[in-house]
């Protein structure tokens, strides 16, 4: 049994795609997992499973998401292991946790693809790319950030982004 943590994109967000956490909850305990526990109403949810890969993980809850509560929304699923990795990996200082975050991925990070994106676009935010993230550092904050609207031109599809806090209390919550 392994512990993953599932990355639900867009939940919450401006009226769309509404889901209570307590519904999510529900969804993934109906889908046999176990120990299921949510963090904050922005689609984050830490789970036991017998399943190995996090990507078949992630198509059943996005069949889930869509069949029982109508809502279509990508998910990515990352194992304890790999959060631990990801926190212990970033790749420059946490200045302010909540100016530092993390993009998510599905796949590997196309390093030729973000090459073509000119630093000096969103300068001073930072871009580093991990394997299946990407590190970011947003000085002025995420609501005025130059790069965040750039991330889904330049980054493959899905891809969902968490701040530096809301990504160590999902290690913590996995209990890696």
């Amino acid at each position: 049994m392994g512990t993953y943590a599932a990355l639900l994109r867009g939940i919450n967000v401006g009226g769309r795609n509404k889901v209570r956490m307590a519904d999510l909850r529900a969804l993934l305990d109906g889908l046999g997992y176990t120990g299921t526990a949510t963090l904050l109403q922005s689609g984050n949810a830490v789970f036991g499973a017998a399943e190995a890969d996090p990507r078949a993980l992630g198509t059943a809850i996005e069949g889930a998401l869509a069949d029982e509560l109508g809502v279509s929304v990508a998910v990515i699923v990352r194992s304890a292991a790999d959060l631990r990795r990801v926190v212990d990996g970033i790749p420059f200082p946490v200045r302010d946790p909540a100016k530092c975050a993390v993009a998510f991925l599905d796949s590997p990070v196309d390093r030729e693809r973000l090459a073509a994106l000119d630093s000096a676009a969103y300068a001073p935010e930072e871009l580093v790319p991990g394997d299946r993230e990407v590190y970011l550092y947003f000085p002025d904050g995420l609501g005025r950030a130059k790069l965040a609207p750039l991330l889904d031109r330049y980054l493959p599809a899905p891809v969902t982004v968490r701040n530096w806090n809301t990504t160590t209390r999902l290690l913590d919550l996995a209990g890696a």
